[in-house]
């Protein structure tokens, strides 16, 4: 069993508001590649990724004038996968939704919200030390899923958090300040979540969380504020029962040396900035099936290095790259 979590830039500007793609010569959402060449790029990745399921980050949008399970299974269908049926929970306004992509004839899935408040919902918890809850809210509500192979349910909970970066900011002090705020929200979305992780593991129910978490142990210098990163809390910490990434072990294991990468990112004039952003964390008794994780890095991972055509596609098809957990049958 094959499962992928895989976030692409912009997918949602490949398509048109039928959900048809937009193959043409046309900007993409990617810094200079086009429509048609990001397409063929992402059919080429997930023709090599021939996975069961695909947890899609920055899935094409839902609203009024868009489905973005359309534009998935029109996709899927152009290019013959066999993740070809789309799953969407919680429908958000950012046009990056979290979206599943799965083979019909292996599984069956559907949206399983879990518990209270819902990721839809509102989450209250004092993030500024004043004595007053503070709305926490998600701007892209995980997607909780029940993913059932007819013998055995696994539970998946997609994931985009909320990016750390400070957007909007005019002077050093006011980016400290956005900086500071984005990082109490992020930690306070992680607190929320990992309550319903710890719900599905006293239920001893099988759990995959996987997704985008725009942080990681050192990524940045207000982890020393805070003591401790998101993904930490959602991995789970002191004696209670913990998730396991080993990519996340070797990250949480050095702060100085070498650790996995899952995403490049172009900088005006500066080298390529590269971090571990996506994770796949799963319950002790899927981590006692011994499962395989890859991260289909087009530099780090050797067949992807030397694969060429797949190697340009992964530059091409987007900002992250592939990570996928591979489960015995």
């Amino acid at each position: 069993m094959k499962l992928v979590t895989y976030n692409v830039e912009w997918f949602d500007r490949l398509f048109n508001d039928k959900g048809n793609l937009i193959y043409d010569g046309t900007w993409s959402g990617r810094w200079d590649v086009t429509r048609a060449q990001q397409i063929d790029a992402l059919a080429h990745v997930f023709r090599a990724l021939d996975a069961d399921a695909v947890m899609i980050i920055e899935a094409p949008d839902t609203s009024r004038a868009r489905n973005g399970m359309v534009a998935l299974e029109t996709f899927a269908e152009t290019f013959g996968l066999r993740a070809r049926e789309a799953l969407i929970g919680f429908a958000n306004d950012t046009q990056q939704e979290i979206a599943l992509l799965y083979d019909p004839d292996k599984f069956s899935a559907r949206h399983s919200p879990l518990g209270s408040p819902r990721f839809d919902e509102e989450f209250r918890m004092d993030v500024d030390i004043d004595a007053h809850p503070d709305p926490i809210r998600w701007s892209k509500p995980p997607l909780e899923v029940a993913l059932s192979t007819g013998t055995q349910t696994i539970q998946l909970i997609g994931v985009h958090a909320k990016s750390k970066a400070p957007h909007g900011a005019t002077n050093h002090a006011e980016a400290t300040r956005i900086s500071i705020s984005n990082r109490r929200k992020q930690l306070a979305q992680c607190i929320w979540l990992r309550q319903r992780v710890e719900q599905h593991l006293a239920a001893e129910r099988p759990l995959i969380v996987m997704g985008d978490f725009n942080d990681g142990p050192g990524l940045d210098e207000y982890e020393k504020l805070f003591g401790r990163s998101s993904i930490e809390i959602v991995l789970g910490e002191g004696n209670g029962t913990q998730l396991f990434d080993p990519h996340a072990r070797i990250a949480l294991s050095r702060r100085l040396g070498a650790i996995p990468t899952t995403s490049r990112f172009r900088r005006e004039g500066q080298p390529y900035l590269q971090a571990l952003l996506d994770y796949i964390m799963v319950s002790p008794d899927i981590a006692a099936l011994k499962p395989d994780w890859q991260i289909w890095h087009p530099f780090d991972h050797p067949a992807c290095y030397e694969d060429i055509a797949l190697r340009e596609a992964l530059l091409d098809a987007s900002d992250h790259f592939p990570v996928m957990l591979t489960l015995p049958d």
